[in-house]
């Protein structure tokens, strides 16, 4: 028997005092009046256990709002994106200008239903990390594999700075060769700087060394710039675990997109991905910051290496052509301008040096100017048509 029908025994078949039934039982007077009062109204029905929820709750979630935070979890699901709640709270910031907090969105997910625990999960304050402290500190670079629509096979070469997670670049080929990976990676230092160090796999187009020694494409181009070069150990891919990590999260999202038939409309749907997590998607290792702003938000590291000469005696530096279409070159302690002409301004080029032997070529290959160098003269003019 319940506790409240021996109170209800107790007054009504008893014929005891409220305030002796309350002293004895040691409940509340006021508790057994109203006992009382709902089996006089109700009968054994009124003794039932009531719910203490109140009849209303100003602070409580709008159910609009709920509504609204399971539609975008769903459409953020069905588009392979995160759809956790410190993204959602980013993504209702940004329609309202302020979302719940990221607790409350949990509970309603939980609530309905979207959430699954998962207490086996190791813990994350278990982990040893590492972190690079500036941007471009360290970048990391790998490859994975996707499929067209026809199922032939393509490769993707995705390389992120070790600070800021930010994707510096992202290209997709039918086959990537070592000066693949060379091409890719001046076209990211163009845009983001050269990076201090750089990380990759045992991938025969990051290195030559299980094939008898020397130095691959990408070796030799670091080497020249002076930046360092690592590579993981064997058979242990969570030294490069960041680019791993993103090659996971860039492939749901792709599995959740249209099949492609082409490589340029996979390349196509990888930019607008690349976009959207660099500046648009928090991140949860950067403290729910985009890598965009992580990537900005502090100094820049640089190369520090003194740099290689490369077979043949030749000279090699980076430089940049002036608003007046000129690069200076010193020569035996003389400064010396060379002239490429205004229409290249802005251009970064690669000088190589062999005595007075100059050439000089855009990071793209593409050969800009040939000359031999005239101790005479100060500057060196284009030959005319």
């Amino acid at each position: 028997m319940s506790l409240g029908r021996l109170v209800v025994t107790a007054v009504k078949v008893e014929r005891r005092t409220k305030s002796e039934v309350a002293r004895d039982y040691r409940v509340s007077r006021r508790w057994v009046h109203e006992l009382v009062r709902r089996y006089e109204a109700e009968g054994e029905a009124g003794l039932e256990p009531r719910s203490r929820r109140p009849l209303t709750s100003p602070q409580r979630t709008p159910v609009e709002l709920e509504d609204e935070i399971v539609e975008l979890r769903k459409f953020l699901q069905e588009q392979g994106l995160d759809a956790g709640a410190h993204t959602i709270a980013f993504h209702l910031a940004e329609r309202h200008g302020a979302s719940p907090a990221v607790a409350t969105i949990w509970r309603i997910l939980s609530r309905r239903g979207f959430v699954t625990p998962q207490p086996q999960k190791r813990p994350r304050s278990s982990y040893v990390r590492f972190e690079a402290d500036q941007p471009n500190e360290r970048w990391q670079a790998d490859l994975t594999h996707w499929a067209l629509a026809n199922g032939t096979a393509v490769e993707i070469l995705n390389m992120i700075d070790d600070h800021s997670r930010l994707l510096v670049a992202c290209d997709a080929r039918a086959t990537t060769k070592a000066t693949d990976v060379v091409a890719s990676f001046r076209e990211a230092a163009a845009r983001h700087g050269f990076p201090a160090s750089v990380l990759t796999d045992n991938g025969a187009v990051f290195t030559a060394a299980p094939r008898g020694g020397g130095r691959c494409a990408i070796e030799l181009e670091l080497a020249v710039l002076g930046i360092g070069y690592r590579h993981s150990r064997p058979y242990h891919p969570q030294t490069c675990g960041k680019v791993e990590r993103f090659h996971q999260t860039e492939k749901r999202w792709l599995a959740r997109q249209p099949a492609t038939a082409e490589i340029a409309e996979l390349q196509a749907q990888l930019d607008w991905f690349g976009d959207y997590y660099n500046t648009r998607r928090p991140h949860r290792a950067l403290h729910r910051r985009t890598p965009s702003v992580a990537f900005d938000a502090r100094p820049k590291a640089a190369p520090s290496g003194a740099g290689l000469l490369i077979p043949g005696h030749i000279r090699v530096r980076q430089d940049k052509i002036d608003p007046s279409g000129v690069i200076t070159l010193r020569y035996n302690s003389r400064l010396y301008h060379i002239g490429l002409g205004r229409r290249h301004a802005g251009t970064r080029v690669l000088v190589l040096v062999a005595d007075l032997d100059v050439r000089v070529l855009t990071h793209e290959g593409e050969l800009l100017r040939e000359l031999t160098l005239d101790p005479r003269r100060d500057y060196q003019p284009q030959r005319r048509p």
